[in-house]
């Protein structure tokens, strides 16, 4: 049984199927916490229901577990403007969540 959802978190959407490892925008929970994804845009079922596609969200929940809160690569940010004797360097790590696919479930 082949179940997909599209699920938004963070500002981005997702293709995710059961049993997928994520990673996505800082999520404040603990590691092994279970959450719920219930922004779902569409959802998929190859035997039962077929595709569901939502005005806005359907009535659907994607179940997952925090596996690691992570750090992502380092940007380094250069700012620099000639014959003025201005540079100024910075850097940035972006906040990850790593997230298990554990269920989709149409309500």
């Amino acid at each position: 049984m082949t179940s997909l959802a599209v699920i938004k978190t963070g500002g981005k959407q997702y293709l995710v199927k059961r049993g997928d490892i994520l990673k996505v925008e800082k999520l404040d929970a603990k590691i092994g916490d279970k959450i719920e994804f219930k922004d779902v845009f569409l959802f998929f079922n190859s035997e039962k229901t077929g595709v569901k596609i939502g005005q806005s969200v359907l009535k659907a929940v994607v179940e997952a577990e925090i596996i690691a809160q992570e750090r992502g690569k380092k940007v380094k940010i250069v700012k620099y403007k000639p014959k003025v004797r201005y540079h100024k360097k910075q850097g940035h790590r972006q906040l990850y969540t790593k997230v298990k696919i554990l269920k989709i479930m149409a309500v």
